[in-house]
């Protein structure tokens, strides 16, 4: 007994416990009064301070560190008990991992905290690339543990949302030997910047969900008026990030092409309702409304700095390769590419689904009339890069044949789609 009482005083507490106190202060913030409510609750996660214990713990107190946050956070008890057995094995996984291949790799040069000698620290002489490749190993072994028992994320999704952190830990761990009395004090010093920077990350990703769901309740709206364009704008998008793709533009700007071609007909809100409903033609004053709803839609989203390359489109989406175009007549490459993208994308889902006059073409027909009109209405290179996605992912949203088109007008009297000129205009 003698022998266990020394072990456990010999044990860096002084480590220990400001790790634990932080984890428990990081979990309370998020339902904190006094904070309304501000600090998203993925900063609570405690990746940063769990690394941080399994570079500078032992296994057994680096498996402890987290538990009382979990503990005390919000979640149902049966679903925090599961979460502090995943975070315990994974701290513990990884402190025993990062601690033997240390001995290995460095043997006494590097005596660890919480060992026979915690208040060493590493020598400066010691190989940075000796010193992260423990660390890393440690982090690849925490991330497969937590996979393990975690199950549902993928394995690359779990690596990428480890290494951060892991990198933050070892930050944190290196440069609390070097913080003067290295207490509760010392380690808000050294953890402040890494938990400010998972806060701004969680900041983001609200920031990004806000965005995504502000697109789709835009492009809803659309729909709910313009009931027979329903869907158009979910696949005009869906083209439009094929196309991106086939040009080899990177994931943000096919992002944006996808927002861009959702939110291209976003000035018809703005178009009276008995106009974009009307069963016969247009007069002319109904077709000077329908013109207007690009420059509605430049209006409703140019304000709306995220919304980028979609301002642009939403614009000049009626524009024609060769100037014949509206609002502006621009032609070839004074059009906005991201226009030139969506109104390819535009026209194809048009001429591919079925409407009130007509049904929907086949979809090698309609790149039939594509390339028909590339050079005149369509940028070629565009019409291009739609055809080779096509032949390499297919097109999902293909009808199938309909015998018949509830309220079909006959085919010798074609009435073009409110928004349609001749040819393949959407």
């Amino acid at each position: 007994m003698p022998h266990l009482g020394e072990a456990v005083a010999a044990l860096p507490w002084t480590q220990f416990l400001p790790l634990a106190v932080l984890g428990t202060f990081c979990r309370y913030l998020p339902s904190c009064r006094f904070f309304g409510h501000r600090v998203p609750p993925e900063t609570a996660s405690y990746g940063a301070l769990l690394f941080t214990g399994v570079f500078l713990l032992p296994p057994a107190l680096a498996a402890l560190a987290p538990v009382p946050g979990v503990l005390l956070g919000r979640p149902p008890a049966e679903g925090r008990a599961r979460h502090a057995v995943r975070l315990m094995v994974t701290a513990a996984a990884g402190a025993y991992c990062f601690r033997l291949l240390t001995e290995g790799l460095l043997g006494d040069a590097l005596p660890l905290p919480g060992g026979a000698d915690p208040g060493h620290s590493q020598p400066a002489a010691a190989p940075l690339t000796i010193t992260l490749l423990p660390a890393l190993i440690a982090v690849l072994t925490c991330a497969a543990a937590d996979r393990a028992l975690g199950g549902s994320r993928s394995a690359s999704a779990v690596l990428l949302g480890h290494l951060p952190y892991g990198l933050l830990g070892l930050l944190a761990a290196t440069l609390w030997h070097a913080a003067p009395g290295p207490g509760l004090l010392g380690a808000l010093a050294v953890l402040a910047p890494g938990y400010i920077c998972c806060w701004i990350l969680a900041r983001s990703r609200h920031l990004d969900a806000a965005h995504r769901a502000t697109v789709a309740a835009l492009v809803q709206a659309v729909d709910l008026k313009d009931r027979y364009t329903r869907g158009h704008s979910e696949r005009v998008g869906h083209a439009a990030a094929l196309i991106a793709g086939e040009l080899g533009l990177d994931a943000e700007r096919t992002h944006a092409l996808r927002t861009a071609g959702a939110l291209h007909d976003i000035g018809k809100l703005a178009v009276p309702t008995r106009t974009l409903r009307k069963e016969g033609p247009l007069d002319d004053e109904e077709w000077q409304q329908i013109r207007r709803h690009p420059e509605y839609g430049h209006a409703i989203v140019r304000g709306i700095p995220v919304l980028g390359e979609a301002v642009d489109a939403a614009l000049h989406h009626h524009e024609s390769f060769d100037g014949s175009g509206y609002p502006a007549g621009l032609a070839g490459r004074r059009i906005p590419e991201a226009a030139r993208i969506v109104a390819v994308a535009d026209a194809f889902d048009a001429m591919t689904s079925t409407r009130s006059y007509r049904r929907a073409r086949p979809v090698g027909e309609a790149l039939a009339e594509l390339r028909r009109c590339a050079g005149t209405q369509f940028d070629p290179r565009m019409v291009a890069a739609l055809s080779s996605a096509l032949e390499r992912h297919g097109w999902p949203y293909t009808e199938a044949p309909r015998r018949s088109v509830p309220g079909a007008r006959p085919a010798a009297e074609p009435v073009p789609l409110p928004d349609e000129q001749p040819g393949a205009r959407a």
